[in-house]
């Protein structure tokens, strides 16, 4: 699992490389690092929404929607929540595959230039809905040098958990928009799916952003 570097001079934040020789991190664990976060003085309350395109990890976050297939579209509902909801963090978690179908997406979040905005591409360099097939990533399309040549603020490519964590706080607090492409294991674990009523999921997740929560 090795990137090819970004051969082009930017005076923006250059992609961050950190390679090793350990295992991968897996997807849930990734996650989880990323959002577990309340801010101070309002315990128990999210303050950072999360377009999830996959649907079995979505269920780990309480302020989510799971997107359920549709594939290519989470970068720009992230960029429409952000534009839409400036006083919150947004973070929009997807894949390699996923990421794959929606690369015009970085033209438009870098041009629009949302502080608050963050895309993780959780990458096992697989296509996980459809059998595990190996995607473009494991022949080394380089996601991150596509995000720093779109302009984005923040690129930064990850291995290890540590790296996971410094990720965490420049999600929760740095200035976006940020890219980040982490490699996962491709391990794929049960499933626990959220349900499929399209309106009930646009319910439950429009509710807490009208109440302010």
């Amino acid at each position: 699992m090795r990137f090819k570097p970004c051969r082009q001079e930017v005076v923006r934040s250059r992609p961050v490389d950190e390679r090793t020789t350990t295992r991968d991190p897996e997807k849930a664990s990734v996650l989880r690092s990323l959002v577990t976060w309340r801010p101070p003085g309002a315990p128990g309350r999210e303050r950072q929404v999360a377009v999830v395109p996959d649907a079995g990890l979505s269920r780990l976050i309480t302020l989510s929607f799971p997107m359920w297939g549709a594939m290519g579209g989470a970068a720009m509902m992230g960029l429409g929540l952000a534009l839409a909801q400036p006083k919150r963090r947004v973070l929009v978690v997807t894949g390699d595959g996923e990421m794959l179908m929606g690369l015009g997406s970085l033209a438009t979040i870098a041009a629009q230039r949302p502080g608050n905005l963050s895309i993780v591409v959780l990458d096992n360099e697989r296509y996980g809905e459809t059998g595990m097939q190996k995607s473009h990533t494991a022949f080394g399309v380089d996601l991150a040098g596509m995000a720093s040549a779109a302009g984005f603020t923040h690129i930064t490519r990850l291995t290890t958990m540590a790296g996971v964590a410094r990720l965490a706080n420049l999600v929760r607090r740095g200035a976006g928009p940020v890219f980040a492409q982490v490699k996962v294991s491709a391990e794929k674990p049960p499933l626990v799916l959220p349900p499929k009523d399209g309106a009930i999921l646009k319910a439950r997740f429009r509710a807490p952003l009208s109440d302010g929560v």
